[in-house]
Formats: structure tokens, C-alpha cells, sequence
């Protein structure tokens, strides 16, 4: 399991505990420093201590960008023996079943990739009508994803699906055969579309899975809206000039 982290010492307490309290443990946890300037890795490294999860550990990459952070702690998992790979972000809260569900999708489910379940927080203080209007835009983005030109073509095995890459899980083998995680700045691209269409030009067997469910952030929403947001991931249409929202 794999957890890009960037200045995240004041917020990722939540996700560690969620990520502690997993039902099935039986995962290392790589958490990528992406050049940090605040307490983040000490925290973690405190936390796993004091839980004794030895199995924890955090690596650093330099390279600015959440597709370069989560490439290098995939391939430092793959590395280290790992066959199956999930990876979610410092600011969301995996279901309890998190681990479990990405592993049953991967193999008794037979899935090469599995996107999963994107819900916003509930800690965050985005009221139950914004929570239900985003969580609806994502389904929408989807859907709109689908017959977008650039996730058509005929090479692609499979339709579109969206996989946000703090809810997905691959095999070892098919994260290396589509090339991995694009090693770019979010600014620049979003790396878990790119890696899913990178999987459809290989097998069609990948899907969403609504038992594979993780607490997201709505803290973009907070910072630019609703309607920014949306624009945000719809190819960068809008540009705020602070795009790390802590």
C-alpha cells in the first residue's frame, strides 16, 4: 500500500488511524515523502512505532508531484516482493474494509485494476447537500469520461473508467506492463486517467467496485468551490494559482 505525503504533519493523524484500523493488516505501508518542510515523516514514523507496525516505513522522492511520489512507492513495494499494489493519499480515510475489498477484487474477483468508491468526509464541514452534490459529479464525470475523445480510441480494450488515484488498486505485473504511474506534477497531468487508459490498451479487466470505499478530501472544494473544483479536474480548465491545498 502506497501514500504520496506532501506537508501533510497537520492532517494525516486521521488517515493513519484509518489505515491502522484496516481488518485486514496483513500489508506493508509505503509512505512517499515528496520533499516535505513540516513534520510529516517524523509523525508517521512516530505513529507506526508506537503501534509497533513494523511494516511501515517511509521512503522520500524529490521529484515534485504526485504522479513521480506514487510511482517511486510503487516501484520501491514491487521492490521489496509486493504482487498486489493499492495506493490512497495522505488527506482520506479508507473504509475499514479498504485492504480487504482491493485484495478479493484482485484475486478472486480476477481484476487487473480496480478503481473504487469516492466519497467525501464527513469531518470537513461540507454540509450533507454539498457532500451529496459532489459525490454525484463524480458519477457524472465519469459518465462524461466515457465518450470524451481522448479516453476513445480503438486500440482501448475496454470503456473508459474513472480510477482516482487515491482509491485504486493493480497487480504488480500490470502496473509494470502499462509503464506505471506517470512521473508528473498535478498541474501538468492527471496520473491515475493516464494510467488507466495506459491498462485499457492492454486487458479489459479492470472495473469499479462499489465495496472498495475511501473517505476523500473536500478540501479543494472548500478553498475554490464547487464549480472550480469540478473545472479543476476536468483537464486543468481552471488554474488557481495555489494548486496544494493544506
Amino acid at each position: 500500500m502506497v501514500v504520496p505525503v506532501f506537508n501533510e504533519a497537520a492532517g494525516i493523524r486521521p488517515t493513519l488511524e484509518a489505515l491502522a484500523a484496516q481488518r485486514d493488516a496483513d500489508f506493508d505501508a509505503v509512505f512517499v515523502d515528496n520533499g516535505s518542510t513540516d513534520d510529516s515523516a517524523r509523525i508517521i514514523l512516530d505513529f507506526a512505532r508506537d503501534r509497533g507496525l513494523t511494516r511501515w516505513r517511509v521512503i522520500d522522492e524529490a521529484q515534485k508531484g504526485t504522479g513521480a511520489a506514487a510511482d517511486t512507492g510503487m516501484r520501491a513495494a514491487i521492490a521489496a516482493g509486493a504482487t498486489l499494489l493499492a495506493r490512497t493519499d495522505a488527506d482520506c480515510l479508507p473504509r475499514e474494509d479498504w485492504t480487504a475489498a482491493v485484495r478479493r477484487s484482485l484475486t478472486t474477483g480476477g481484476l487487473g485494476l480496480v478503481g473504487g468508491e469516492l466519497v467525501p468526509r464527513r469531518d470537513e464541514g461540507l454540509s450533507w447537500a454539498t457532500r451529496a452534490l459532489l459525490r454525484g459529479a463524480v458519477h457524472l464525470a465519469e459518465a462524461f469520461g466515457r465518450i470524451r475523445p481522448g479516453n476513445r480510441d480503438p486500440e482501448y480494450l475496454g470503456p473508459y473508467m474513472m480510477a482516482a488515484g487515491c482509491n485504486v488498486g493493480i497487480t504488480a505485473e500490470l502496473y509494470e506492463a502499462a509503464g506505471g504511474f506517470p512521473r508528473t506534477a498535478i498541474e501538468d497531468l492527471h496520473e491515475d486517467r493516464a494510467l488507466v487508459n495506459a491498462v485499457r490498451r492492454i486487458t479489459n479487466r479492470y472495473a469499479r467496485r462499489g465495496d472498495v470505499v475511501v473517505f476523500g478530501s473536500s478540501r479543494r472544494v472548500t478553498a475554490w468551490g464547487l464549480k472550480n473544483t469540478l473545472l479543476w479536474y476536468k483537464d486543468h480548465a481552471y488554474r488557481p494559482q495555489h494548486v496544494d491545498i493544506r
